[in-house]
């Protein structure tokens, strides 16, 4: 009976270290994956909307989401212009901020950059909140709801971050963190979702005024989902309990970076390098 009790042990102990195993790897690499993508990315917004303000050529932040300017309301402009330049920002900065050997080997670099990161984050969410308050969104009320939801919740997340940091509640501050960064990639996700949903669906349930039932549900979609994922995640930091969730959390991220590898070679081919590589040259 007792070499049957430690062969059993054994298995178990075997096949923990194996979802563990798993868990890890599938952390590392949807991180390593979010953040080479939203890497570029924030380079093709810092690419597309900064060399648009430097050419006063305004008019071609309305090319991928209509009516983002309009002349004659400076203070809307300066709004999303802030919320352009630090969203840009925080898609170069966040994953830096998530690499333990960073945080270990440079802590005053982390610290630093991850105070600025915090700043950058809550002027994003304070210039997305300005616009909307100021312009409204262009899908109407249940985008306006859905955005704004985001921005408050970033908002929020940026305020508790630097809060736990500073009072050194470093596991609190390791969660607020994760639920930031899942909060910072949103505009990343939005762009990837529709560009998904077009090449799927040919636009089925989009109009032009982004509030068909499909706009309405990317209204909370680039976001919601992402606090899931992190959620998951949080709770599946003990080693020793939740094997369910650490096992949905492991499938989640395994599936999430699946469909990000093959999102990100075709838009970063089509769209990102192309528009990068003509602002850098000329």
């Amino acid at each position: 009976m007792l070499f049957m009790s430690t062969i059993s042990d054994y298995s178990l102990a075997q096949e923990s270290t194996t979802h563990d195993l798993v868990y890890d790897y599938s952390c590392r690499a949807l991180l390593g994956i979010v953040w080479i993508s939203s890497f570029i990315f924030g380079l093709y917004i810092l690419a597309n909307y900064a060399s648009a303000y430097f050419d006063n050529d305004l008019q071609r932040w309305n090319e991928v989401l209509p009516e983002i300017y309009t002349p004659g309301q400076p203070a809307a402009s300066i709004g999303i212009g802030l919320h352009f330049a630090a969203g840009g920002l925080i898609l170069l900065l966040g994953g830096l901020q998530l690499i333990q050997s960073i945080r270990v080997s440079y802590p005053v670099f982390h610290r630093w950059s991850g105070r600025f990161y915090v700043v950058v984050s809550m002027i994003a969410a304070l210039g997305g909140l300005s616009f909307i308050a100021i312009r409204g969104t262009v899908g109407g009320t249940v985008m306006d709801i859905g955005f704004s939801g985001y921005g408050i919740l970033m908002f929020i997340a940026s305020i508790q971050t630097m809060k736990h940091a500073m009072q050194r509640n470093f596991m609190i501050h390791q969660a607020w963190a994760w639920r930031l960064y899942a909060l910072a990639i949103g505009s990343w996700l939005y762009r990837m979702d529709y560009g998904l949903w077009l090449l799927l669906t040919d636009w089925v349930g989009h109009t032009e005024q982004f509030d068909g039932w499909f706009d309405n549900v990317m209204s909370f979609f680039f976001y919601i989902p992402n606090l899931i994922i992190v959620e998951l995640m949080i709770r599946a930091r003990d080693r020793s309990k939740n094997v369910r969730i650490r096992n949905a959390a492991s499938a989640s991220m395994i599936l999430a970076s699946v469909v990000l590898v093959i999102a990100t070679w075709g838009f970063a081919r089509v769209a990102w390098i192309p528009a990068i590589t003509e602002w850098a040259v000329g």
